[in-house]
């Protein structure tokens, strides 16, 4: 494979792991606040808008140091160890406690931080002048469809229900986990663009080394 066809791979794979991961979180997200309606009525007291403040008000802070962590880790590593972070959020939902919701809401924010600083830097190490725009674009068309196809699960699931019982809850979010599960591990399908630039270098050089016969 031509080494720009798989940078251009990579990009493609890099927007289908987040389309598949923010088709669970932003459902997650959307749904929120109606579960913790339905669950307030229990000994969960809680709010799902309590939380979204706290991810984003760490996510603020923590992008001070998430260049850091990517430039130590690398961009796949992060990727895959956020997306790890996302689907735990996502699984408190299952049995969800006061305590585990809102530590989880501490730790997406800063995994949210490294997630996007890591997303930041992949695509740019597999674009160039010509391409980032286009691979861009591709990315994310890819990363809004989640919104397209989170919502209308949501739709066949549940029916229009504003009571959500027990075990529509458990079954909707352990599937929402198991969705970003999907997207995390995919994190590993993208390979090192280093290795293009190496086969590019290796084909400049046959290429000027190359003699024609005489």
């Amino acid at each position: 494979m031509h080494p720009e066809s798989k940078k251009q791979l990579n990009v493609i794979v890099l927007g289908v792991a987040f389309m598949f991961m923010f088709t669970a979180f932003q459902t997650c997200g959307n749904t929120a606040q109606t579960v913790i309606i339905n669950l307030n009525s229990t000994d969960f007291h809680g709010s799902g808008y309590t939380s979204m403040a706290i991810i984003y008000g760490v996510f603020s802070a923590s992008n001070l140091i998430s260049p850091s962590v990517v430039a130590i880790a690398g961009p796949q590593l992060s990727m895959f160890f956020s997306g790890i972070f996302y689907s735990i959020y996502i699984a408190v939902f299952i049995e969800p406690y006061p305590w585990s919701f809102y530590t989880a809401s501490v730790f997406l924010g800063i995994a949210a931080a490294i997630l996007w600083t890591a997303q930041g830097n992949c695509l740019t190490i597999n674009s160039n002048e010509n391409t980032i725009g286009r691979n861009s674009g591709i990315f994310w068309a890819l990363l809004q469809s989640s919104l397209f196809f989170g919502n209308l699960y949501i739709y066949f699931a549940w029916q229009g229900k504003t009571h959500i019982a027990e075990s529509d809850r458990r079954t909707v979010f352990i599937a929402l986990t198991v969705i970003s599960l999907v997207g995390t591990v995919l994190f590993f399908l993208i390979r090192n663009p280093q290795e293009s630039n190496t086969e590019e270098g290796e084909i400049a050089d046959n290429a000027d080394n190359h003699v024609e016969p005489t």
